[in-house]
């Protein structure tokens, strides 16, 4: 089993994949602060739910948008399981072209996704990766990444909207049942749900607009299910396309 581990500003997120099976999707909470040995307590602890032992992991491979918990996850895997992580970063064969001003710059998040919107959808394509911030990627018909716009994630607008005012509280992530809230809460999650993919559709149609045209749109990330049923373009969804791209570049390099 190839274990993908995608390290977010707010989770890390672990896969098993078993050739281009999926088996297994969890999550832990990213603290730059634990030790190489906390964090292998927590994911050997974590991956056992999923039936998962030491001697079933053959290989792995890091996303990281946090570079001090690389060498930390690094060492915590090769602790467990005894296979030293390969890394999405310059010198890695992605299968993509990278067209934009520092191509070492862009962030293996945004790689992964891309990556796996190519093999798996084809090219031409928008992804909106939807984490600790909106990610909208441009992928063009020749399977070049030619840019992105980086958008305050979902709950990033959420806690400033509590923690920012005297009066609104805190409210979980859900649609309310109608655009026109009627009460604090309700008012609130509508601007942060049907606010956000109102943002999307019309940052589509800027997307489109400018390339010429019409893309075909693809969604991940833990809160895309919450946002992109609620948008009037047509978007796929695929929650694990960082995953499933760390996979396709793993495959690529060994």
């Amino acid at each position: 089993m190839v274990l993908a581990i995608d390290i977010g500003n707010t989770n890390i997120t672990l896969g098993g994949f078993e050739e281009d099976k999926l088996l297994f999707v969890a999550r832990i909470s990213t603290d730059a602060s634990k030790t190489a040995d906390e964090y292998a307590s927590k994911i050997l602890h974590t991956l056992s739910l999923y039936k998962t032992d030491a001697g079933s992991v053959t290989g792995a491979i890091i996303s990281s948008v946090v570079p001090p918990l690389n060498s930390i996850i690094k060492k915590a895997v090769n602790f467990i399981y005894g296979v030293t992580p390969l890394i999405v970063g310059p010198g890695i064969k992605t299968g993509i072209n990278i067209h934009c001003d520092n191509p070492s710059s862009v962030g293996s998040d945004i790689i992964c996704a891309c990556v796996a919107a190519h093999h798996i959808y084809q090219s031409p394509s928008l992804i909106v990766d939807m984490g600790t911030a909106t990610k909208i990627m441009v992928m063009d018909k020749k399977g070049t990444f030619i840019g992105v716009s980086i958008i305050p994630g979902v709950l990033m607008g959420l806690k400033a909207l509590s923690s920012g005012t005297a009066q609104l509280p805190q409210v979980s992530l859900e649609a309310p049942p109608s655009v026109i809230g009627k009460n604090t809460a309700d008012c609130m999650k509508s601007g942060v749900v049907f606010g956000n993919a109102s943002l999307i559709d019309g940052m589509i149609d800027r997307f489109c607009e400018e390339t010429g045209e019409n893309l075909p749109v693809y969604a991940t990330g833990g809160l895309a299910s919450t946002i992109v049923t609620h948008c009037k373009h047509k978007i796929t969804l695929d929650e694990n396309m960082v995953l499933k791209g760390l996979n396709i570049i793993y495959k690529k390099n060994n």
